[in-house]
């Protein structure tokens, strides 16, 4: 993350920009109007609350509203193409999950380029999953869920907020790690997703911290371990599945925030200084990690090779597990 005396060093290195730059800057005078942050889930997941908690302190920066769009379906592509065919002016900005990374293995006809069509801002946050069962369940702990598997093979479900999430790529990597056969359940955001898991019309969910911890910890769940190799720091109750069981997981998700390509470029600046400014503030830090995240930042070029990383950590996993869109 960008700190206070990186911070110092670029307002340094400002004063001394070409002063065509900075009276072009100035002379954009953005933002003038209200500014859409594109989340392409339903509203209630973990992206959802991210969103609402960035967009609430910059509408304080900028003096301009920035208002939170939900524009759910197909995976979030109905979201993502939507703000790739928006104008490039700084006015429709994406927040961004895992799924912008791996569509393009799983959807036939993905009509957009994460890479062409987009500007990289900032890498916001990572995040793990929690693993919940219903209170229903016999599991326990996560040798329980897997022992309770093993002996009821073809009749295991694990629900998501849709294919090629984070939640459902976890629980594909878990059955494979576990030896264990599950089904998995797509649903069209978290929200869904939990009205099914709560009662027990569905075994387990793999979800964000933020969709779903103050869910387990309020009893409506039992939460058995997080996904991230380390225990989180705000959860520290969960211990993780690595150290439960399963040596070796670790899967971390993450948000981030991008514009539409030919945005202009001291616009996307803009966007990022104010972005890692709201970041280092220790009010924000604290809201970040009461719903399951911590705090990362990044530059535009950080960004981008992180897009690079995951897109190639997923891609082989995704084709050798044939998960296919049943959109």
């Amino acid at each position: 993350m960008i700190t206070r005396r990186h911070l110092v060093g670029l307002a340094a290195a400002s004063a001394f920009a070409p002063a065509s730059l900075i009276r072009v800057a100035h002379a954009q005078g953005w933002p003038r109007r209200i500014v859409r942050l594109v989340v392409p889930f339903p509203p209630g997941g973990g992206t959802d609350a991210v969103a609402r908690i960035l967009a609430g302190r910059l509408s304080e920066i900028w003096g301009q509203q920035m208002v939170i769009e939900n524009r759910g379906g197909a995976g979030s592509n109905i979201g993502i193409e939507a703000v790739a065919r928006s104008e490039p002016d700084g006015y429709t900005i994406l927040i961004a999950s895992l799924p912008f990374a791996v569509n393009r293995y799983i959807y036939p006809a993905v009509n957009y380029d994460p890479v062409a069509d987009f500007a990289p801002v900032s890498l916001l946050c990572l995040y793990p999953n929690l693993m919940v069962v219903p209170n229903s369940s016999p599991a326990k702990t996560v040798m329980q869920f897997v022992e309770y598997a093993k002996k009821n093979p073809g009749k295991i479900t694990f629900a998501s907020s849709g294919t090629g999430t984070s939640p459902h790529l976890s629980g594909e990597l878990f059955k494979r790690r576990t030896n264990i056969e599950m089904t998995h359940v797509p649903y069209r955001g978290v929200a869904p997703a939990l009205n099914d898991v709560i009662p027990g019309r569905v075994d387990v969910m793999f979800n964000t911290m933020a969709g779903v911890l103050q869910t387990a910890r309020s009893g409506q769940l039992r939460g058995l371990a997080v996904t991230s190799a380390q225990r989180f720091p705000t959860a520290p109750e969960y211990p993780t599945v690595a150290e439960s069981g399963v040596p070796g997981f670790d899967v971390s998700a993450w948000y981030s925030l991008f514009v539409p390509a030919k945005t202009p470029p001291d616009i996307v600046s803009q966007i990022h200084a104010d972005t890692t400014k709201v970041l280092a503030e220790p009010a924000i830090k604290k809201r970040m990690e009461q719903v399951g995240v911590m705090i990362v930042g990044s530059t535009p070029a950080e960004l981008a090779a992180h897009l690079k990383s995951e897109s190639e950590l997923w891609g082989p996993i995704i084709k050798s597990a044939g998960i296919k869109s049943e959109d």
